[in-house]
């Protein structure tokens, strides 16, 4: 069997969720499978960094996809006439963008339908081509693989897609996340915190993280906080919106605030590790990795309960309303003041965490592609 992929988003140094996504499947699949022919389609030169077996061959397709009319010129144009070359089997999105000129059976990947209900979130031509393209994408595609059980009732109710055509591929978490010593929390804490505990969030700076909203309840949290904790936040500024702005305006305690940008995986394990909680409190999700990255580090985890967020986190996290800053702060409080329920949060999220993983993940998507072979 030869699969085409589409990887344009598959770059060492710049993965975020969907990046992982592709990067852990794949290299699962293509080795787990050395019978068949993997055809990995770029669109620039790919990273010498990436090692894939000998059954998988590199493919580079311009132009670069990085604005609205270049991805129609690439996936509307270009692509089509690279598949009828090719001749492949089956075509793979890992990243959602698909084509409707394939002649080949497609597999879509969804990851969340952020664009659907947070659109005020998104740039207006990027907003505009998911929501026509992806929607089309999603009523061509022969089956859509999706992260949650949330992500796949959302497709079905928001465009009216048969809940046969949608298989549930949950995420899973880097080995490299584990328990640390005290020795080295005390380190890492004294290298980041000035010594001080502090709170940590991982991801994108952009509206639907809520990064307002965390601003704010660390507010409030400070004014009763007495051990000088501060908050440590991982992540690229994409979208410094006005809301994030005021937030971080009126924050009294900026200088309890800490941008430490994008982190390799060892450094972040040890900070998840020393700190006091993960604060993580989307108003929107279809998985939210970092969740399972403090579990395995063993760290409590403070997160959202609506979307998929409850789903992942199961009884092992703190759930609070992301759209009330009491609710946040008084969490962060409670997890602040006391340690057996640190303790009690880090023993279920340990437990939760061996729920998920890569390997899962890697063979639900290959019993996707051999479901999309098989009814061809």
């Amino acid at each position: 069997m030869k699969i085409a992929i589409n990887t344009q988003l598959l770059i060492p140094g710049k993965l975020d969720g969907i990046g992982w996504y592709t990067f852990e499947t794949l290299s699962r699949i293509t080795a787990r499978q050395p019978e068949h022919e993997f055809i990995l389609i770029f669109d620039r030169k790919p990273s010498a960094e990436l090692k894939f077996p000998s059954n998988t061959r590199f493919v580079v397709l311009s132009p670069p996809s990085r604005h609205p009319l270049l991805w129609f010129i690439r996936f509307e144009i270009f692509l089509p006439f690279l598949l009828r070359k090719l001749k492949p089997d089956v075509f793979l999105s890992p990243d959602g963008w698909m084509t409707l000129n394939s002649p080949a059976p497609c597999i879509q990947v969804i990851h969340d339908l952020n664009f659907v209900h947070c659109p005020e979130d998104i740039p207006f031509l990027t907003r505009k081509y998911y929501n026509v393209l992806f929607r089309k994408y999603a009523q061509k595609a022969r089956r859509i693989a999706t992260v949650s059980n949330y992500s796949k009732q959302d497709i079905i109710k928001a465009w009216s897609i048969s809940p046969d055509k949608i298989d549930v591929t949950h995420n899973g978490c880097n080995k490299g996340y584990k328990i640390i010593s005290n020795d080295e929390k005390l380190l890492t804490r004294k290298k980041y915190s000035r010594g001080a505990p502090y709170f940590i969030y991982v991801g994108a700076l952009i509206p639907r993280k809520n990064i307002a909203r965390m601003f704010e309840a660390f507010n409030r949290f400070k004014e009763q906080d007495t051990q000088n904790t501060r908050l440590l936040v991982v992540g690229e500024k994409k979208w410094w919106t006005p809301a994030i702005s005021k937030a971080w305006e009126n924050l009294e305690y900026k200088e309890d605030v800490s941008f430490l940008g994008r982190l390799g995986v060892a450094e972040l394990n040890h900070l998840y590790a020393a700190s006091l909680a993960l604060l993580f409190v989307p108003y929107f999700e279809g998985f939210g990795i970092p969740i399972l990255e403090a579990f395995k580090s063993g760290a409590p985890v403070i997160t959202s309960n609506i979307t998929s967020m409850p789903e992942v986190a199961g009884d092992a996290a703190m759930l609070v309303d992301p759209y009330s800053v009491d609710s946040i702060s008084d969490a962060m409080i409670s997890v602040s003041s006391n340690e057996d329920l640190r303790n009690s949060l880090i023993e279920r999220g340990g437990k939760r965490s061996r729920q998920f993983s890569w390997d899962k993940t890697a063979d639900a998507l290959w019993r996707t592609i051999e479901k999309t072979v098989q009814n061809d």
